[in-house]
């Protein structure tokens, strides 16, 4: 059974992995992605590492309580990681805030396997970006997996189960998710620098600023992004329905009738 998944799930994993992948053939390379290293203070740097040690630690809770329930479900979360770690390769520098704009795809992780396995797929897909790639950095880790993997996941999360219960396809939703994920992000991204870097400055007129440095990036990929996450969706929805169901996305009355 666990073979046939993988089978099945191999040529779904490569419908997504070359939706993810085509803008990167155009992508320039080695930007300081996220908040790069040596930005934050060490004070603020320890702060944002501690809020974030019990959403890692509910993550580890949580996966293991879904690999228990089906461990045909892990492959798919190390297929989710590869999609995020990709996805967040994307960099479009941000010369005046100190950091990149970016998509996320913590979105479309929160939808299929939850917010708090996404904090998980977050951390991961940024220590390696800071160990191999340079981008972001070790002393900002905490920050940026809060900022993308709490923030970001929550807000898709909460966004695609609003929109659900509304009444909108899993395209709409989708799209509302992963829009809103990436502005989410962006958002506490800019709380975290501002309060970082501030000094004996007023927070909110540098908050102001770094917000207006983000926008003209940030608008048109928070869209992309929505764009991307609504087109995995109902990918999966179409050539998978029933991992859907699995993971408690769609119920069995909408599955389709191929399915």
């Amino acid at each position: 059974m666990l073979r046939g998944v993988l089978k099945k799930g191999g040529r779904v994993g490569f419908g997504l992995m070359t939706l993810v992948a085509l803008p990167l053939l155009s992508a320039t390379p080695a930007f300081a992605m996220h908040i790069s290293e040596g930005i934050l203070p060490f004070h603020w740097a320890a702060f944002w590492y501690l809020v974030l040690a019990p959403f890692v630690a509910l993550g580890v809770r949580r996966l293991n309580a879904i690999s228990r329930e089906d461990l045909s479900l892990k492959p798919l979360v190390g297929l989710l990681a590869a999609v995020v770690f990709i996805i967040s390769c994307m960099p479009i520098p941000v010369p005046t805030a100190g950091t990149c704009s970016h998509p996320c795809g913590t979105g479309v992780a929160a939808i299929l396997v939850g917010p708090l396995v996404s904090v998980l797929i977050a951390a991961v897909s940024l220590l390696i970006q800071a160990l191999f790639l340079a981008h972001g950095g070790l002393s900002t880790l905490g920050a940026n997996t809060f900022s993308m993997g709490v923030v970001g996941s929550f807000a898709g999360w909460l966004a695609f189960r609003g929109a659900r219960r509304l009444g909108g396809s899993l395209a709409v939703a989708g799209f509302v998710a992963g829009l809103l994920a990436d502005w989410a992000t962006y958002a506490a991204t800019a709380l975290i620098l501002s309060l970082g870097i501030r000094g004996e400055a007023s927070f909110t007129p540098l908050f102001v600023k770094v917000v207006l440095a983000f926008l003209p990036t940030q608008l048109p990929l928070g869209i992309l992004e929505g764009v991307i996450t609504a087109g995995m969706v109902t990918l999966l929805y179409r050539k998978r329905p029933d991992l859907l169901v699995k993971m408690r996305v769609i119920t069995e009355k909408e599955l389709p009738a191929h399915a």
